[in-house]
């Protein structure tokens, strides 16, 4: 059975109150979200000696959500991930979206869905948060309809399932963009943590983050978490690719995305605590990220903490980057014909 409970996360500087939406199974996991971002702020599970561990990085209120710049446990959308030029053409027509990412478009623009208040419905098993994205929102088409649902299983995992529909043709690719550190929020560098990747193929990119179109192999190369390796091993490589990004900043083309309704696409573990997590999903693609922008002259975090570069890891489920522009690439535009439909998993459990 889950319970779920309400408390008050605070105001945004407009003055619009922010719930905190507390789940919790019989099992000692414990999940908290708010509806400002439709945002993951907190996953407890319990570590090899019983211990509740806070595996998610976030804020203590929302205010800290409105100062921080690094996406933390938000909903993403329109489009996740980055459009090269900032620049789209949908059904014939082309659009100029803002430029938030040197002269690329990044996760949705100046005020994505991770800047806006959510509506909420409490469910027996978790929140469901909706929204409209109006037609012209950072210069989008069409009014995009959005759901949300976060429900927490009793088997200590975690479900979001999306869902979209529009009255014109426009571009529709959610994620959630929490921060994963599997020895807690508040312990550091994850380079010792250990990740394996269900996936050939990752999309290389240009010098501003920007694919180039190919899949290329990640055999021979430090791409490759075909067989799970630590975080940190490659993360300095010489090669241009992650130097550009300044570590791992890529997204790995799933070997199983035909699989339905979801499939395994990715698992971290960390030696420490012994907690793992294993993410499976209905997405074609997954953005590994490995924390390297994350600022330490940014605001606390929960209880004061100092978040630094590399304290987190990020597995963000997604069609590709700048799909817009490579027709081989998983289409995400959605039209008035269809309905999006996408479902992530992160799943806890503990290694001897």
């Amino acid at each position: 059975m889950i319970s779920v409970k309400t408390s008050s996360f605070g105001k945004t500087k407009n003055g619009d109150p922010a719930t905190l939406f507390t789940l919790q199974n019989e099992h000692e996991m414990t999940v908290a979200l708010t509806d400002y971002g439709a945002t993951l702020v907190s996953v407890e599970v319990p570590d090899r000696a019983g211990k509740p561990v806070d595996v998610v990085l976030g804020y203590d209120s929302v205010s800290g959500y409105e100062k921080g710049g690094a996406y933390f446990g938000a909903i993403i959308g329109r489009c996740a991930n980055r459009i090269g030029g900032a620049q789209a053409e949908i059904a014939g027509k082309t659009y100029q979206l803002a430029q938030n990412d040197a002269a690329n478009h990044l996760h949705g623009g100046n005020v994505g869905f991770d800047k806006h208040m959510w509506q909420a419905t409490m469910l027996e098993d978790g929140v469901r948060f909706s929204r409209i994205s109006k037609d012209g929102e950072e210069n989008y088409p069409g009014n995009l309809s959005v759901q949300v649902t976060y429900q927490l299983l009793d088997e200590n995992a975690l479900t979001i399932s999306y869902h979209a529909s529009t009255d014109a043709a426009t571009i529709c690719n959610l994620t959630n963009h929490a921060y994963f550190n599997l020895a807690g929020h508040d312990s550091g560098d994850v380079s010792d943590q250990w990740l394996e990747i269900a996936a050939s193929a990752f999309t290389p990119t240009d010098s501003g983050s920007i694919p180039t179109g190919e899949l290329r192999n990640v055999e021979g190369t430090v791409f490759d978490f075909r067989k799970p390796k630590r975080i940190g091993d490659g993360i300095d490589d010489a090669c241009e690719q992650i130097q550009w990004a300044g570590g791992f900043d890529h997204n790995w083309a799933s070997d199983f995305a035909s699989e339905k309704p979801t499939h395994f696409i990715a698992r971290a573990w960390c030696e420490k605590t012994g907690i793992e997590l294993t993410c499976t999903s209905s997405q074609p693609g997954v953005q590994f990220y490995s924390g390297n922008s994350i600022d330490p002259a940014g605001p606390a975090g929960k209880n004061g903490a100092k978040y630094g570069r590399r304290g987190a890891f990020c597995l963000e489920t997604q069609a590709f980057p700048d799909a817009i522009h490579h027709a081989n690439f998983p289409s995400v535009v959605l039209t008035p014909q269809e309905s999006y439909e996408q479902k992530t998993v992160y799943a806890f459990g503990v290694r001897d």
